[in-house]
């Protein structure tokens, strides 16, 4: 699907399955309501997939890797050759997403879509590597836009295969700079309010940082309105890969969850894309970063995991799988109170 395609066949939730589903847990033997969240997220999955026969048993995380141009401004620790190594460990259990994927019963899908080198991963390569924004917009818009058609692709592929729930992940030196950036045009916020110390930065590096943001909005002026022009400008190709793997679920009925603060950079953007994607995205976790929290206001989620995570590659997004799989396994298996002969619980007005 390109982009376009992609916007129009996003439905709203059916309510009829939610409605299902909501019925599918007050029936089961247990008090009203008494998981939480965890009910919520399988009410709102039914609606997604427009049935309330839930089935959560094929999971991916889908990780974005690409390099940003803006690292020749000092705003990073870790040096670019750094993107291409950890790109590689996620196909040998080497990096932590690939090794929480294998505890979580999930599988791992690191897709090159803008390394700096050529790497063994999967290749979607747009270019080597963004531009040095506070130089030349990021990217191209041409770029963004196939960027964004190749997340929505991966999740045409994975729903293919047979996949049921989606993750967010990235790996970018450089990509909180990005994110900050983006995030700081499209909720109209002051660059030093939306940047964190990303990896690990002295109070000079971010202080360095938030002038980089600062220098390239005020070069080349990004349009809040149009979220496709900031990615161009702002952005990463990690970044809009992702927001297609967000719209992708959407149009395909499945449920994509937000890893932190890039991840949910990501969401925002496909959400100002198509505001009609944003009941398919769920929130997994409140990253350190300082504009995490920020984000998840502004696209009205509640995270599941409060746990102080700032790693990324999608890490906070596989810690929820299992929580959603033993929800799910309740939902699925546990029996109803007519199959016990209690006497079912009633809603207390």
């Amino acid at each position: 699907m390109n982009l376009e395609e992609t916007i129009s066949r996003i439905k709203p939730l059916d309510t009829e399955a939610m409605n299902g589903a909501k019925r599918h847990w007050d029936s089961i033997a247990h008090p009203l309501h008494s998981l939480g969240k965890l009910e919520d997220v399988l009410v709102d999955i039914a609606g997604m997939n427009g049935t309330p026969d839930v089935r959560l048993d094929k999971k991916a995380l889908v990780v974005m890797c690409a390099d940003n141009g803006i690292v020749e401004e000092g705003v990073t620790q870790s040096g670019q050759d750094v993107t291409a190594i950890v790109t590689e460990n996620f196909l040998h259990e080497k990096a932590t997403a690939s090794i929480l994927c294998r505890e979580a019963g999930a599988d791992i899908f690191p897709v090159d879509i803008g390394v700096a080198r050529d790497t063994t991963v999967i290749n979607r390569k747009i270019a080597y590597g963004t531009k040095n924004f506070v130089k030349e917009p990021a990217m191209t818009r041409e770029q963004a836009v196939r960027a964004l058609e190749t997340g929505i692709a991966m999740a045409e592929e994975l729903k293919e295969k047979g996949y049921q729930i989606l993750a967010t992940g990235e790996m970018g030196i450089g990509n909180t700079t990005t994110s900050s950036a983006v995030a700081s045009v499209l909720l109209g916020k002051d660059p030093a309010e939306m940047t964190g110390r990303g990896a690990g930065l002295s109070s000079e590096g971010l202080r360095r940082k938030i002038s980089v943001i600062e220098e390239g909005i005020r070069l080349h002026q990004p349009d809040p309105e149009d979220a496709v022009d900031v990615l161009a400008k702002v952005g990463g190709f990690d970044i809009a890969g992702m927001a297609g793997v967000f719209l992708g679920g959407a149009a395909l009925g499945i449920p994509v969850v937000m890893d932190g603060f890039i991840s949910s950079v990501a969401a925002l953007a496909a959400s100002r894309i198509a505001p009609q994607a944003l009941p398919y995205m769920v929130a997994s976790h409140c990253s350190k970063e300082p504009a995490a929290h920020l984000i998840l206001q502004e696209l009205g989620k509640e995270p599941f995991l409060t746990c102080d995570m700032c790693l990324g590659e999608g890490t906070g997004a596989v810690a929820l799988f299992p929580l959603l799989s033993m929800a799910c396994a309740v939902y699925r298996s546990m029996s109803t109170f007519t199959e016990n002969s209690i006497e079912a619980y009633k809603p207390l007005v």
